[in-house]
């Protein structure tokens, strides 16, 4: 049980780099726009260079998770997490701070998709989700840890820190995982069949070897090299089509519903309503913190007793109600809004994070067949960091040009799109075994 621990905290780790990375420029952002004299475009493109390096690091993945293993590309993802957050806080300049943050990109897309794959394949059964879903859990955390540090620090204008300090984290997890075993699943897949039993061993004491044996036999017969990876073209056939135009519309409505816009520019959101001094934009940025980790811990209470598609309908529909209130109360001239738009805002986070969240994530780890799952999850986790780059770049440029309570309003509309859709298409997989929903695909897997 204590190694078992010690994966989760490795997930944990992981989970948190990601949520810091993409949450510390927030508080940081008005420091370097000052220190640099960065454009509103260059704003838009230095803050989205995480999430554009992420398709490259989501790509990375998908093509060598299966090659290196899990474990080399985690050991090669903490590298980069701590190349990145060092070379941001030494940045010189605009640009270099750009490629920097472009590297971190890569790192988290890439853990993104090879972090959870390794502790799914590694954890018992019995606690799979609980080990998987504490990495969801932990990305909230570290965009509240970096909300944190950037209130600590913003009154020192001390940018460089607060960009630096992400190497902290990196380096523990870069300790953590390379005294990790590897997935016993990619070692069995690979001929090391010995190695494999072992580390199920290691992970389940109460096995006995008979046990563990009869385990590696079946991911050896699940992964048999004998049979052909079905084709590209599988996934247009009729019984997948559909589960590949869900998961990449679950992602792209995910996106812009603009949640990553109030993750990366929080500050500058609570100034547009009202809100002013950097000091009060930073303590009301640490509570939209708060209530996101909060109110994910929350939907992994509920997801398995609501269910997913009434979650999925009402997430849509509750952030659509937040975010035409967020822009009603960002009217010109009306600070005595700003609570209204505060409340609104934290009623927006709670509705993502309990729904919006978490569920395309759930949803794209449960439909895809087990034979195109890393391909199909590849696309899907593509099409989110694409669609992220896109928001979280063009957030500036459209509040300079027609203000912040019309990009807002156009987030409600996206969600509006989002609860019909859902309406219409959200399958339920509630109490469904993942056999259960590979039967709808045996075409593909027979």
């Amino acid at each position: 049980m204590l190694f078992l621990f010690r994966l989760v905290a490795l997930a944990a780790l992981f989970g948190l780099l990601f949520g810091f990375d993409e949450g510390v420029i927030a508080g940081a952002l008005p420091l370097i726009t000052n220190a640099f004299s960065i454009s509103v475009t260059g704003e838009g493109f230095m803050t989205a260079s995480v999430p554009l390096g992420a398709v490259a690091g989501a790509i990375l993945a998908a093509t060598y998770a299966d090659r290196l293993g899990r474990r080399k590309v985690l050991i090669m993802c903490s590298l980069l997490f701590i190349a990145g957050a060092l070379a941001s806080g030494l940045a010189t300049g605009q640009t270099v701070l750009i490629l920097a943050r472009l590297t971190l990109g890569v790192a988290v897309g890439a853990s993104a998709l090879a972090a959870p794959m390794f502790l799914a394949e590694l954890a018992p059964a019995k606690y799979r989700g609980a080990v998987v879903s504490s990495f969801q859990l932990m990305i909230t955390v570290g965009i509240l840890v970096s909300y944190l540090i950037d209130m600590v620090l913003e009154p020192l204008g001390a940018w460089r820190w607060m960009l630096a300090l992400g190497a902290l984290p990196a380096l523990a997890a870069l300790v953590g995982i390379v005294f990790a075993p590897e997935s016993p699943r990619w070692l069995a897949a690979n001929g090391a069949r010995d190695k494999a039993i072992s580390v199920i061993g290691m992970v389940q004491p109460d096995l006995s070897r008979a046990e563990a044996v009869h385990i590696v036999d079946e991911i050896e017969r699940s992964s048999d090299p004998s049979r052909a990876a079905p084709a590209w073209g599988t996934f247009l056939s009729p019984s997948v089509r559909p589960v590949v135009f869900f998961t990449i519309a679950a992602f792209i409505l995910q996106q812009v519903s603009g949640i990553n816009a109030v993750i990366y520019y929080a500050p500058t959101i609570m100034s547009h309503a009202g809100f002013d001094g950097s000091a009060t934009q930073l303590a009301a940025t640490v509570g939209v913190g708060v209530v996101n980790v909060l109110m994910t811990v929350v939907a992994m209470l509920v997801v398995d007793s609501f269910g997913r598609r009434p979650l999925f309908i009402l997430g849509f529909l509750g952030s659509a109600i937040s975010l035409v209130v967020i822009s009603y109360a960002m009217q010109a001239d009306r600070p005595d809004l700003a609570p209204v738009g505060l409340i609104g805002l934290f009623a927006y986070i709670a509705f993502f994070a309990v729904s919006l969240g978490p569920l395309p994530w759930l949803y794209m780890s449960e439909l895809f067949p087990l034979a195109l799952r890393s391909r199909g999850m590849a696309m899907a986790s593509v099409a989110n960091w694409a669609f992220n780059f896109a928001v979280v770049f063009a957030f500036p440029v459209i509040v300079f040009e027609f203000g912040a309570p019309f990009i807002f309003a156009m987030f409600a509309g996206f969600c509006t799109i989002g609860a019909v859709y859902s309406w219409y298409f959200a399958p339920e997989t509630k109490g469904v075994s993942l056999e259960e929903i590979e039967m709808r695909h045996s075409a593909v897997t027979a």
